[in-house]
């Protein structure tokens, strides 16, 4: 059985004191012991940003990409080895700003992967600016008198544009957390949480007291099959709520939609049928670039 410190190395976080983000790390570690998943059958994929650290601090495969890039990128590795659980990380500047275009195409294409945002309303790496989950009226070094557009309604987002996996949680609540992982990494197919982390930092109006007074749990006997009932839930609560919104398991994973389109099963790990150079070919490919 694996246990959390064989997903421990030798990093430590660098992350803010009461960052939310150490418990989403702890969520994921707690989802995947839970599960007995070994170090080298995960994949912890991130972009750019605080919440994209988080690739570094654990004990198994992973990639800090580009900005907004971790999902082109955590999509590849899951196709070349479909046999790899792969979870891919971002903050909701990177998600949802410059990523966003393959934010939605991920939700339509739906490959079997997790994608958890971080969402602290804020960008925080670069010191505090406003994201397109800040508030009206957020005050920010480039908004100093006030934000002044919508936030974007992302789990609405989600699941109109095809979503078929859509949860939303707090990283306080690590028992709920811990059990939407769980069920994403279950799910055949692309599964999306938006996590509530708090910036202690640069987000002083979304922070801990916050989120506790104004989330709510899914009401009892809630249907996420529903569609029409997730986007009555999250439009009645101005998308403050949390659990699992919306889950469609009619539609086949873009892996066994695509062995269809084929005609056949697509090969389940492509990186055992890379051709590697020989040394004297590799060496003489180093020495064009000396």
């Amino acid at each position: 059985m694996t246990t959390a410190n064989d997903y421990r190395n030798d990093i430590r976080p660098n992350w803010c004191p009461g960052c939310g983000h150490y418990g989403v790390q702890a969520a994921i570690t707690d989802a995947v012991v839970a599960k007995n998943i070994k170090p080298e059958d995960l994949a912890v994929i991130s972009g750019i940003g605080c919440s994209s650290r988080i690739g570094g601090y654990f004990y198994a495969y992973g990639a800090h990409t580009t900005h907004g890039r971790a999902l082109p990128y955590a999509q590849g590795v899951k196709l070349a080895n479909q046999d790899l659980n792969v979870i891919a990380c971002s903050g909701d500047g990177d998600a949802y700003a410059i990523g966003m275009g393959h934010t939605i195409h991920a939700f339509k294409r739906n490959v079997n992967m997790v994608y958890i945002v971080m969402d602290n309303h804020v960008y925080g790496l670069t010191k505090g600016q406003t994201s397109p989950r800040s508030d009206v009226g957020f005050v920010t070094k480039t908004s100093p008198h006030g934000s002044f557009e919508t936030p974007l309604s992302i789990c609405e987002t989600a699941i109109a544009a095809g979503a078929t996996f859509v949860a939303q949680s707090y990283m306080t609540n690590r028992k709920e957390l811990v059990d939407l992982i769980g069920q994403a990494m279950d799910h055949d197919g692309f599964a999306f949480i938006n996590v509530f982390s708090p910036c202690v930092t640069y987000n002083k109006r979304n922070g801990y007291d916050y989120f506790k007074d104004a989330l709510q749990a899914l009401p009892e006997g809630f249907d996420h099959h529903d569609r029409a009932a997730a986007l009555k839930v999250l439009g009645e609560t101005d998308g403050l709520v949390t659990g699992l919104l919306y889950q469609d398991t009619t539609r086949l994973s873009f892996e066994k939609a695509m062995a269809n389109a084929n005609g056949g099963p697509h090969p389940r790990a492509l990186v055992h049928d890379v051709v590697k150079p020989d040394a004297e070919l590799f060496n003489k490919l180093c020495n064009e670039f000396k």
